[in-house]
Parts: C-alpha cells; sequence; structure tokens
C-alpha cells in the first residue's frame, strides 16, 4: 500500500497518466523533459515510459541535439494506437466520426432529420447506423475502439441500472434510456463502453481541450443552434458542467418556448424563433427547406453583399435577436465571472463575425462594470465539428484516466457501473 490510501497500482496507473497527457498535449518531448512536466523521477519516467512503448501506446518520433551529450530521442503518443467514434445528435442530422487517438478523422457519415422529429427508435437507428459505416469505412474491428461518446440535447443521468438517461424535454424526450437501447442489439462488443453527454458540454470540451478555451480557467462555450445552451469551466467544475441557459427567463408573460414555459430566451434567441418571429414579421422564409438553409437566406436578406437593400424586418429582427443574446450572456457575466465565453454551434458560427459585435456590446452594456472589463467573447476555433471532437474525448479522457488501459467490463458489474464522469483533464 502507497501513501494517502492508494495501492502501487494506484500510483503507476497515476503515473502513465500523467506521462500519457504530457505527450499528448506537449509532446514529442524527450524523457529528459518529461520529468519536469510530469513531476516524476527519471527512474519512474523511464520506467513508464518503456511500458507504455511495450503497450504500443509511445513511439519514438525523431531526436533532437543535447547541451555536449547524445542527440534525445523525442516521444509521442501513437496515433494508431486507440480510436474513438464522437456522435452529435443534433438539431438538423446525426453526424457519426472516427477518430484515431490524435483526433485525426478517419471517416464520417450523416443522417438528415426530416423536420427535426426526434423518434427515439429513429435516433437509435442512426446512431447504430453510423457506427456501423465509419467502422467499415476504415476497415476498423470494432473491438479496436475505446469508447464512444454521444453529445445530445437535454439532461443526461447516469442511473446504476440503466445507464445513461436522457431528459430533453424540448424534443420529447422523457427520460429515454439512450445508453440501454443502445446497447441492446448493438454492433459493439459488450467490452467498448458508450459516454452520453449534452452536447453543450462536449462542445465546451473540445473548445477547452483545442480552442479557443485553451489555457482558460474559467470559461463559458456556448452552444447556438436552433435552441442555445452553455457549458461553464471554472477551477470548481474544471471537468464542465451543461447550464440550461435557453430556459433562463429573460420575458415575463413571453413567446411561448418549446419548452412549454413562457418568456425563455430560447424562445427568442435559437435559430428555431429567430426564422419564427422573421415569418411572423412578414420575412420571406424559404419553405420546404431546413433552418440552416433558411438562417442562410435571411443572412444574406439583412446583409447583402451584392449592394442590394437590405431586408428590414431581417435586420431588425437579427438585431433584436442579439440583443436577447447579449442580455442572456450578461447574466452568465454576472453569475460567474468568466475569463472567456466563446460561441459556437451551427447557428452561431453561421452568424459568426456579422453578428458577435452586436452581441458583444448589448452583453458588456448590460452587465456589472467589472465583471465585464474583464471578459471576452469570441467565436469557438473548431467549427461544426466540435460536438462530435468533444464527444470523442470522452472515451479518450476515460482512456487517460486509466493510465492507457481499455476498459475491462466485469460480468458480475452492470454496464454502467464502467461509466466515469470526464475528470479534470483540461490541458495546461
Amino acid at each position: 500500500m502507497a501513501g494517502n490510501g492508494r495501492t502501487v497500482r494506484d500510483l503507476r496507473r497515476a503515473n502513465r497518466t500523467a506521462v500519457l497527457q504530457r505527450l499528448y498535449f506537449d509532446g514529442p518531448l524527450s524523457r529528459f523533459e518529461l520529468g519536469p512536466a510530469t513531476g516524476l523521477s527519471s527512474g519512474s519516467v523511464s520506467n513508464v515510459v518503456a511500458d507504455l512503448i511495450a503497450d504500443g501506446l509511445v513511439e519514438e518520433a525523431g531526436s533532437v541535439d543535447s547541451d555536449g551529450g547524445r542527440p534525445r530521442t523525442l516521444l509521442r503518443v501513437a496515433p494508431a494506437s486507440g480510436h474513438m467514434i464522437g456522435v452529435d445528435v443534433g438539431e438538423t442530422r446525426v453526424r457519426v466520426e472516427l477518430f484515431d487517438l490524435a483526433l485525426t478523422e478517419l471517416a464520417r457519415t450523416e443522417r438528415p432529420l426530416e423536420q427535426q422529429r426526434y423518434e427515439v427508435e429513429v435516433i437509435v437507428d442512426h446512431i447504430r447506423s453510423g457506427i456501423d459505416e465509419v467502422l467499415a469505412a476504415a476497415d476498423l474491428p470494432p473491438e479496436r475502439l475505446l469508447g464512444v461518446g454521444i453529445g445530445v440535447p437535454g439532461i443526461v443521468e447516469h442511473t446504476a441500472d440503466r445507464g445513461a438517461v436522457v431528459h430533453g424535454q424540448t424534443i420529447g424526450w422523457d427520460a429515454v434510456p439512450l445508453e440501454s437501447l443502445l446497447r441492446d442489439g448493438s454492433p459493439l462488443p459488450d467490452g467498448v463502453p458508450y459516454f452520453i453527454d449534452n452536447g453543450a458540454r462536449t462542445l465546451g470540451q473540445a473548445e477547452m481541450w483545442f480552442g479557443a478555451g485553451r489555457g482558460a480557467g474559467n470559461a463559458l462555450v456556448v452552444l447556438f443552434g436552433s435552441g442555445v445552451g452553455a457549458c461553464l469551466v471554472t477551477p470548481e467544475v474544471r471537468h464542465g458542467r451543461a447550464v440550461e441557459w435557453g430556459h433562463l427567463t429573460v420575458r415575463v408573460r413571453g413567446r411561448r418556448c418549446r419548452c412549454g414555459a413562457l418568456g425563455c430566451l430560447e424562445a427568442y434567441a435559437g435559430a428555431e424563433s429567430l426564422l419564427a418571429r422573421w415569418r411572423e414579421e412578414g420575412g420571406r422564409v424559404p419553405q420546404d427547406t431546413d433552418e440552416e438553409t433558411a438562417l442562410t437566406a435571411m443572412l444574406a436578406a439583412a446583409y447583402p453583399v451584392d449592394g442590394a437593400d437590405a431586408d428590414p424586418v431581417a435586420l431588425a429582427v437579427l438585431e433584436e435577436t442579439a440583443e436577447y443574446l447579449g442580455a442572456g450572456l450578461s447574466d452568465l457575466i454576472n453569475l460567474f465571472q468568466p475569463e472567456r465565453i466563446l460561441m459556437g454551434g451551427w447557428a452561431g458560427l453561421q452568424l459568426g463575425s456579422r453578428f458577435l459585435p452586436a452581441v458583444r456590446r448589448h452583453a458588456l452594456s448590460y452587465a456589472l462594470r467589472h465583471p465585464a472589463e474583464r471578459v471576452t467573447i469570441e467565436l469557438g476555433k473548431l467549427g461544426p465539428d466540435a460536438v462530435t471532437v468533444g464527444a470523442a474525448i470522452l472515451p479518450l479522457a476515460d482512456f487517460f484516466d486509466r493510465g492507457g488501459r481499455r476498459p475491462e467490463p466485469d460480468p458480475a458489474v452492470p454496464a454502467p457501473a464502467w461509466r466515469t464522469a470526464l475528470k479534470d483533464r483540461v490541458p495546461r
């Protein structure tokens, strides 16, 4: 037994995790550099590296000259030593992507959702068939997967008997046992776990690990799509926590939200409500098309690039939406005093730089002066794939937490027992 009640096995796992993470985020590194980077002794580094090389997780990546000595061998995490699938159950489609350990995309597929219909059986079938398709495209045996991460709309509850259960009021999901449904008839072996979480949180985790949030200890990542949501990352909740920001009340006795309540931010600031308000005011909203195409048309009408006159109705609705979003962000600024606010999601990225200055101006005007002076509000950097990348991070983080060991299911333990929440794994 080691100190603090930890076993020797626990210490080995922690040492492996430390080396893997530093090589992953800061590599390639030499053994000499790994010592100060991880806080481990040179002997411990040598032993851990030898184990990881023997397991095929770490490989040599060239060498660098040292001061007066032999060249130092550089090491990196071997990209082909693990694979993950990320799934985005979005508002217009289900996107499935296969990644290697370096999060290089190997294959992808998309399944459109007709009229934003979220029938549980349809979504489950899309996920299953999408997994089959990307594995076949990459000619990858399913047992090679570290896991499947899935970002979904709604609140995700992890239960002992049914695994991940989704409460998605805005999409008509009432305690849907998504993990159990996926596991029944799954194309994957029992040893490959599913990790299911809120889509805003997976977006936030991706931006914090690899995007515009890297290096920030206190940030909010906003998902602006058909609806709106947010992920909060603070020193107290560094793994990120989904915030049902879209259902903050911004107007008493206001518009009815798709959740059923009156006056929610989402009833004014989501793309669905934005287009509905344009239509109600007499705007020429394209018929028989998806929200992304309709929003593109609205932007073109409000901000013409060919010298034509702007559509005053479209412009007025967008300007009002920017003020509602800004007012909603001011509440987050006052409550959490973040260093950064990042806006992502397909609608946020589509509106982009034309829309953000107005949102920023309103947010800072409504917020308290002290926290407003210390926050930056920018677009996310990872684009439309951020949710799938963040979903793939869920099994990757679990893999790191295990010291690079794959999950080993115990027949006596229900599958949900090996689903772990994302730990404190934000890179330095």
